[in-house]
C-alpha cells in the first residue's frame, strides 16, 4: 500500500490510543470528539486488517500487530514534529519550551532542585514538569515525545534509546538525630539490632539492598514496608527505626534537618542512575544542552564524606 492512499492524521491517532490506552482519553489528548477517534479507529483496522486494540476491561489493549507498528509510527511522529522547529534555534536564555521529564520520587528529590536553580539562572523561561512513568512505558513515551528525558536504574531498552550514566550511588543510612547508631562506631551486628524501613510501591518481593545484603547471608528484619520516602523519613524521626536509601537521598534527608545520613556498615553494589532519551533528538539542540546540564550537574557530588 502506498502511503499517499493514507491519511497520516489516523496514525496520530493510533499512537494516543497506543499511549492513553483509553479512546476517552485518546480523545481528550487530540481536542477530539470520542466518535471521531472511534470512527478514526475504524478506518485503522479496515486499513490493516486487523483489530489494533481490543477492550480488556476498560482499557484499548494493543495487538501484537499494533505492537509491532508502535515504535516505527512514534519515531516518525516525533520526527515530523521536529521539522515544525527550527533545530538551531535554541537560546537558553530566551527560551521558552516546556521540559518534560521521567523520574522517580527519590532521584526527583535529589535531581529536580539543584535543576531550578541552574534553570533559574541560565534558562529562567524555560519550564519543567515532572511525573513518575511506568518503566514498561518508558520506551513509548520518549519515542512519542511526551518525555523529553527520563532517569532511573540501568534497565534493559531497545536500540532506538539511548542512554548515559548520570551518577553511581552508594547506599546510606538514616536514622534519627541522637540516635544510638549516630554514637560509636557502626558495625553490622548494631545495625541489625534495630527495626528497618523498606520504601516499595510494590506489596510484597525483596527490596534491592535486602537482595544484595542476603548474598552475604545478612538478614534485617523489616518492620515497615511503605509507599513513600517522604512517609519513612517522617517515621525515621520519630522513632529508633533505620532507613536505608542511595546516599544523595540520604545526603537530602540530612540537610531537611532531624535525621543524620551515615555510612553503610557493609559495602554494597552501587546503584547507578542513567538518563535516557530518544534517538531522535541525538542532535536537538535543546535536548543536547539539557542533558550537558545533568551531566554537569551529577560531577563533584559528595566531596564531603558521610559520619
Amino acid at each position: 500500500m502506498h502511503l499517499s492512499r493514507i491519511d497520516l492524521n489516523l496514525f496520530m491517532v493510533f499512537d494516543a490510543i497506543y499511549t492513553e490506552g483509553s479512546i476517552t482519553r485518546a480523545a481528550e489528548r487530540l481536542s477530539l470528539t470520542q466518535p471521531a477517534v472511534s470512527h478514526a479507529l475504524g478506518r485503522l483496522r479496515s486499513t490493516f486488517n486487523d483489530e489494533l486494540f481490543v477492550r480488556s476491561g476498560r482499557a484499548m489493549v494493543p495487538t501484537p500487530v499494533a505492537r509491532g507498528m508502535v515504535e516505527s509510527v512514534q519515531v516518525a511522529l516525533s520526527q515530523l514534529q521536529m521539522t515544525l522547529v527550527d533545530p538551531l534555534q535554541f537560546v537558553p536564555e530566551e527560551s521558552t519550551k516546556h521540559v518534560s521529564l521521567g523520574m522517580r520520587d527519590i532521584v526527583e528529590s535529589v535531581l529536580l532542585p539543584e535543576l531550578m536553580k541552574e534553570l533559574h539562572v541560565e534558562a529562567p523561561q524555560l519550564t519543567v514538569s515532572s511525573a513518575r512513568i511506568q518503566r514498561q512505558s518508558m520506551e513509548s513515551e520518549l519515542a512519542a515525545g511526551n518525555v523529553d528525558l527520563a532517569f532511573d536504574v540501568l534497565l534493559p531498552i531497545k536500540s532506538a534509546i539511548e542512554h548515559a550514566k548520570l551518577m553511581e550511588d552508594r547506599f546510606a543510612v538514616v536514622v534519627a538525630k541522637g540516635h544510638p547508631l549516630t554514637q560509636g562506631p557502626v558495625t553490622i551486628e548494631r545495625y541489625l539490632e534495630f527495626q528497618h524501613i523498606v520504601v516499595s510501591s510494590r506489596r510484597e518481593g525483596v527490596a534491592v539492598e535486602d537482595f544484595e545484603l542476603s548474598r552475604q547471608g545478612i538478614r534485617r528484619h523489616i518492620a515497615l514496608r511503605c509507599q513513600h520516602y517522604y512517609v519513612a523519613w517522617r517515621v525515621v524521626r520519630e522513632t529508633d527505626m533505620v532507613l536505608t536509601v542511595p546516599e544523595g537521598y540520604a545526603r537530602y534527608l540530612q540537610s531537611l534537618g532531624d535525621t543524620v545520613a551515615i555510612e553503610m556498615p557493609v559495602e554494597l553494589p552501587s546503584l547507578e542512575i542513567h538518563m535516557y532519551w530518544h534517538k531522535t533528538v541525538n542532535n536537538d539542540p535543546a535536548n543536547c544542552w539539557l542533558r550537558e546540564l545533568f551531566l554537569r550537574m551529577a560531577k563533584g557530588r559528595y566531596a564531603q564524606p558521610l559520619r
